[in-house]
C-alpha cells in the first residue's frame, strides 16, 4: 500500500457560474491550485480523477425528489435560494463534486492511499436532505459517509467540520443516526444560525452530534484548545473506521464572512490532531473536502498548509 495522499480536482469545477460578485467563485480553486502545484509537495500527491457521483448515490442522503429539483433549477438557471445561485452546467457540475469526494473517499477505502484531499465545488455541508442553501447542492461529506457505510463495509464513521458556519445539513442528516459522530466548530454567531452545544442527536442517537460554539476573535490557541480537549477524547470513545473532514478554510483570519482568527498553521496543527486519532482508531484512514474560504489568500495558503500535513502524516 502506498503512503501517498490522494487529490482530486477537476478543471470542470471552475464552470459552475455564481454570478458577479458571489464569495464562492472559481477563483478559490483557482488561487489554491496554483499554490499547490508550486509547492514542494506537488510532486507526493497521487491523483484522483473525479467522475460524476449517480442519483442513487445523492440519495445515500438526500430525498429521492431532491436531485430532479435541483436539476430544473440549474437548466432553468433559477436560483435555489438568494444566495445560492446556479447556472445551467451546476447539476453536473454538483454530480462531479460529490463524485471528487466519492473517489478519493473509494481511493482509502481500498488502501490505495492513505489520506486524500477532494479540492472541489459546489461545496455541501450546509444543504440538507431536502433543501439548498448556503451555497451548498448536494451535501458531499454526507454522501460520502454514507457511502464508504453502504459500498464499502464501514460500520462507524465520524465526520469533523471546521468550517466557520455550521454544518446544519450534515447535522440534520445524522441526527438519529448513531453510527455516525459528527463533530462541528465554529464561529456563533454566525450563519446559519444553527449549532448550539444543546443540539447533541436525538434517540439511540444522542451524543453523536458534538457541537462547540466559537466566539469571534477565535484563533489558533482557541482551536487547538477545543480539538485537543474535547474533539479527540470524543472521537476515542466513539472510535471510527474513517475519519471525514469537512474543511471550510473560512475560520481564517482574512476571510471576509467570518471573524474567527486561525492562521495556515492553525489548520496544520487541526490537521495534525485528526491525524493522531486517525492513527489509533481508523488506521490513518481520512477524508478530507474542501467547504467554505473566501479570502483567495487565506483559502490557498490554508489548503497547502492541511494537504501538507497529509502528506506527512
Amino acid at each position: 500500500m502506498t503512503q501517498k495522499t490522494g487529490f482530486a480536482y477537476h478543471p470542470d469545477y471552475l464552470n459552475h457560474d455564481t454570478g458577479p460578485g458571489h464569495p464562492e467563485r472559481p477563483d478559490r480553486l483557482r488561487a489554491s491550485l496554483a499554490v499547490l502545484q508550486e509547492s514542494d509537495i506537488w510532486d507526493h500527491l497521487h491523483a484522483i480523477e473525479p467522475v460524476p457521483a449517480s442519483i442513487d448515490q445523492l440519495c445515500y442522503a438526500h430525498n429521492r425528489a431532491y436531485p430532479e429539483h435541483i436539476q430544473q433549477h440549474c437548466e432553468r438557471e433559477i436560483p435555489l435560494t438568494y444566495d445560492t445561485t446556479v447556472c445551467h452546467e451546476s447539476f453536473d457540475i454538483a454530480l462531479l463534486s460529490t463524485g471528487g469526494v466519492l473517489r478519493v473517499a473509494n481511493a482509502v477505502a481500498t488502501g490505495v492511499v492513505k489520506n486524500a484531499f477532494a479540492m472541489v465545488r459546489p461545496p455541501g455541508h450546509h444543504a440538507t436532505q431536502g433543501q439548498s442553501m448556503g451555497f451548498c447542492l448536494f451535501n458531499n461529506i454526507a454522501i460520502a459517509a454514507r457511502y464508504l457505510q453502504r459500498e464499502h463495509g464501514f460500520g462507524k464513521v465520524a465526520i469533523v467540520d471546521w468550517d466557520v458556519h455550521h454544518g446544519n445539513g450534515t447535522q440534520d442528516i445524522f441526527y438519529e443516526d448513531e453510527t455516525v459522530l459528527f463533530f462541528s466548530v465554529h464561529q456563533s454567531p454566525l450563519y446559519p444560525g444553527t449549532g448550539s452545544s444543546r443540539e447533541r442527536g436525538s434517540g439511540k442517537a444522542r451524543g453523536t452530534t458534538l457541537n462547540v460554539p466559537m466566539p469571534a476573535g477565535s484563533g489558533d490557541s482557541e482551536y487547538t484548545e477545543v480539538f485537543t480537549d474535547v474533539l479527540s477524547p470524543a472521537l476515542q470513545d466513539f472510535s471510527p473506521e474513517v475519519i471525514l473532514i469537512s474543511a471550510g478554510f473560512d475560520a481564517h483570519y482574512l476571510d471576509p464572512l467570518a471573524g474567527t482568527e486561525l492562521t495556515a498553521d492553525g489548520f496544520s496543527t487541526l490537521t495534525d490532531i485528526i491525524l493522531g486519532v486517525a492513527e489509533e482508531t481508523a488506521s490513518g484512514r481520512v477524508v478530507s473536502a474542501l467547504e467554505g474560504g473566501y479570502s483567495l489568500k487565506g483559502v490557498s495558503e490554508s489548503v497547502v498548509a492541511h494537504v501538507q500535513s497529509l502528506v506527512k502524516g
